[in-house]
């Protein structure tokens, strides 16, 4: 009980000195961006579990192996990592025109997934995918180098952004997360992209279209 204690005192007492001595940004703390965080690794590690099945159901042992392995290793959204992630962002020299790139990328990426989860069929959906794949990754990748660059050289986040980079770029995680064609992925970029609004709140151009 005592250890419980002293864990909840110490949690409070970094929250304070985080939300005291950071840049504005940390204002925006608030309960709803916590649960957002936490709806971050939750629906990130539902996706690897699905694409590691995906991946298992026709044979890539490896592969399957690869994303249980990311899946496993993320941080299950604890206060912890939620205050890293404040003190990263509070401290990130992100410009206007980083920022609005990168939700514009996520607005695409929105854009063409909410078209990819209307389809019903397996057939559609295949079709969609072979269409879109290349230019869906093209996006993919602009956007990753993005909020690295925004996560700066170290930390948490920013080993979870390389690992998923890395994945993305030699192991087709997005094409198998298409060809899911279920909403985690979308939601996933959705969260995200509040996120960074919400750290960073600017006027989302694209939005008002």
């Amino acid at each position: 009980m005592a250890t419980v204690r002293s864990n909840s005192i110490t949690v409070f007492f970094v929250a304070f000195i985080i939300l005291t001595t950071a840049p504005s940004p940390s204002q925006s703390l608030s309960f709803s961006s916590f649960f957002r965080y936490r709806n971050l690794f939750s629906l990130s590690h539902s996706l690897l579990i699905g694409v590691a099945n995906l991946r298992a159901a026709r044979g890539d042992v490896a592969g399957a192996d690869r994303a249980r392995s990311i899946a496993d290793g993320l941080d299950q959204g604890t206060v912890f990592g939620f205050l890293k992630l404040l003190w990263t962002l509070s401290w990130t020299d992100m410009s206007f025109t980083d920022l609005y790139g990168a939700v514009s990328d996520m607005n695409e990426l929105l854009r063409g997934l909410t078209e990819l989860t209307r389809l019903e069929s397996v057939a559609e959906r295949s079709a969609w995918v072979s269409r879109n794949y290349q230019s869906v990754l093209t996006v993919f990748k602009s956007l990753s180098r993005k909020l690295l660059k925004a996560l700066g050289q170290s930390g948490v986040m920013r080993e979870i952004g390389e690992t998923f980079q890395k994945e993305v770029v030699e192991g087709g995680l997005i094409r198998d997360c298409l060809e899911l064609g279920n909403n985690d992925l979308k939601a996933l970029i959705q969260i995200v992209k509040d996120l960074l609004l919400q750290f960073f709140p600017v006027r989302d151009k694209d939005h008002d279209l």
